[in-house]
This record gives structure tokens, C-alpha cells and sequence, in this order.
């Protein structure tokens, strides 16, 4: 519904186990504007494994996917 921006869900992804065990190409495929192919094919220039979760993300790939989705 567009509530949850992706900058909160990974603020939350430290705090909440169940956020933070969400997949991130998950979470990029709900994305408005951004589907399945868009998801990997991001993920792959930033250099995420497909099988990386919310909470095992780093600062620097946090900060590219959010500006990264930001510009689509």
C-alpha cells in the first residue's frame, strides 16, 4: 500500500527479527516500479547474494539500495 518506505524497513531490520530475517529481493519486488528482473538485476550491481536477508546487509549496500530505488 505504500506505507513502509524501504529506508524504515531497514532502520526496523536491526530492531525486529521478523523484518530483519525478510529477504531483500523480496522486499525489492514489492516495490512499486520494481520487479523481479529490476530486483536482481539491482541487486547484482551492488553485489548482494540472492539469498541475503534484511539484517545481513552492510552500511554501504543499505545506502546504495536506497539510493539506488530512489532514482526509479
Amino acid at each position: 500500500m505504500g506505507n513502509v518506505t524501504l529506508t524504515s524497513l531497514l532502520d526496523r531490520a536491526s530492531k525486529e527479527e521478523l523484518v530483519g530475517k525478510m529477504k531483500v529481493v523480496s522486499v525489492l519486488e514489492s516495490l512499486p516500479g520494481i520487479g523481479k528482473v529490476k530486483a536482481r538485476k539491482l541487486m547484482d550491481q551492488i553485489g548482494i547474494s540472492e539469498t541475503r536477508r534484511l539484517q545481513g546487509l552492510g552500511a554501504n549496500q543499505r545506502a546504495r539500495l536506497i539510493e539506488e530505488t530512489s532514482r526509479s
